[in-house]
């Protein structure tokens, strides 16, 4: 971005510098921009942006410095009265990052961006940090009011800021919806994972103890499946058995019918060669 030196004011010149470095560290990195890109953006010497920042490394403090301070502001505000219902608090947050995301896309890409470590206490990171420790108190007071562990508030926090955030940064990119439609996208999911919260949530399949389960419930279908079909073939084996011994039995008799028939014959025959 190529801005006209005209004669200005100190205050006006720090101002052109501090708009010109977060345009070039929103699109390019802290790494990748030099002192003489910045001069150069800015229609200076290279003298002037040292003389108001000491070099990169200051003007990209300051920036940053602001950004956080804006998008401080925006939230921390929204989770100031813990007498506000949980579902109020959860949608100023959502409304109040994606507000400033719209408002100020280039420094919050220059927050999420890479960054030097020289002062980690002033980074994105930390500001996140301290959100989530807002998040987790309002989490635990409402944990306790519904029996649920609070130990599991600070990561309860961190899951929230951090889903919503990442969200926030891929809309970033990408507002083909309205931030109130995001906002209550981010809000429906939160909101109804936490009003269905288990008290002592576990894994019902990847766990030992679920596998556990999986497996005893599986050798009792197995051991079920087995006693049935032996009840099945007992009846079938009992059937086979009655019409072997039926079909013997005919036999039996047809033979000894046959025999009578012909003793019964000889006997006539004897009777009637006595008699001739």
């Amino acid at each position: 971005m190529a801005h006209k030196s005209a004669r200005m004011t100190s205050a006006q010149r720090r101002a052109q510098l501090i708009e010109v470095g977060r345009s070039l560290f929103a699109d390019k990195g802290f790494e990748a921009v030099s002192v003489e890109e910045i001069a150069t953006a800015a229609q200076v010497s290279k003298p002037i942006v040292y003389e108001h920042f000491g070099g990169k490394e200051g003007l990209y403090a300051v920036i940053v410095d602001r950004e956080m301070q804006a998008l401080t502001n925006a939230l921390i505000s929204t989770l100031d009265d813990p007498d506000d219902h949980p579902l109020h608090i959860l949608e100023k947050a959502a409304l109040a990052l994606l507000t400033y995301i719209e408002e100020n896309s280039e420094g919050f890409r220059v927050l999420v961006r890479d960054s030097p470590s020289t002062d980690p206490t002033g980074s994105f990171s930390s500001l996140l940090g301290d959100v989530s420790t807002r998040v987790e108190d309002l989490l635990s007071a409402t944990f306790k009011r519904h029996k649920i562990p609070v130990k599991g508030a600070p990561y309860y926090a961190q899951m929230l800021v951090g889903m919503t955030v990442f969200t926030g940064q891929y809309w970033a990119d990408r507002q083909r919806v309205s931030k109130e439609q995001l906002a209550a996208y981010v809000v429906n999911l939160a909101w109804n994972g936490l009003s269905r919260m288990d008290a002592k949530p576990e894994l019902r399949y990847e766990s030992a103890a679920a596998k556990n389960r999986i497996r005893k419930e599986a050798e009792r279908a197995a051991r079920e499946a087995e006693k049935a079909a032996g009840k099945a073939a007992t009846p079938a084996s009992a059937a086979a058995d009655g019409i072997a011994e039926a079909e013997t039995g005919t036999g039996a008799d047809t033979g000894t019918d046959a025999t009578d028939e012909v003793n019964g014959a000889d006997e006539t025959s004897e009777t009637d060669e006595t008699a001739a």
